[in-house]
């Protein structure tokens, strides 16, 4: 059996290997491409007797290493002033929405009555029943669903904006 044949039964390994790595189906192949090149145009550095497939990982660690060390030479570069360049292309979803909407909600229910606020946060936090918040507040449970009605109905304005009071704090 020759060494080419042998060299391909390790592709798998490598792929696996590479798709590990990276975690990129792509990039995972390229690695492996370029490994397997390399490893065919040196060909005579391979030393018959001794374990191909530690030879063949060896060189694809450091094709990754070159790769690697590269990539912020070889990253695009794009003026700013380039009309060209569409936008869009570059465009990242961003995470920050959850933590905006987290951080407005704690802002607005900050701005509650302090008896809007505790049974709005029972209910809702705590997920306790009407009768349960009636008992730990001591009050009847009229009370408990007229201020969580109030109270809900503050928030939503709050958070649309509608409300004087839910103006944002501007952070320097």
């Amino acid at each position: 059996m020759d060494i080419r044949d042998d060299l391909i039964e390790h592709v798998p390994r490598l792929r696996r290997y590479a798709r590990a790595l990276l975690n990129n189906r792509d990039l995972a192949d390229d690695l492996v491409q370029d490994t397997i090149e390399r490893a065919l145009s040196h060909m005579k550095r391979f030393e018959a007797g001794t374990d191909l497939r530690a030879w063949l990982f060896t060189i694809m660690h450091n094709v990754f290493v070159n790769q690697v060390r590269k990539a912020p030479a070889r990253a695009m570069h794009v003026s700013v002033d380039d009309e060209d360049i569409n936008e869009r292309e570059f465009a990242v979803p961003g995470g920050q929405f959850g933590s905006l909407e987290v951080r407005d909600l704690d802002y607005a229910l900050q701005r509650l009555p302090a008896e809007q606020r505790e049974v709005v946060l029972l209910v809702g936090l705590e997920e306790m029943s009407y009768a349960e918040v009636a008992i730990a507040l001591d009050i009847p449970i009229g009370t408990v669903m007229s201020r969580l009605s109030r109270g809900r109905e503050r928030l939503r304005a709050l958070m649309a904006g509608t409300q004087p009071s839910a103006k944002l704090k501007v952070v320097q």
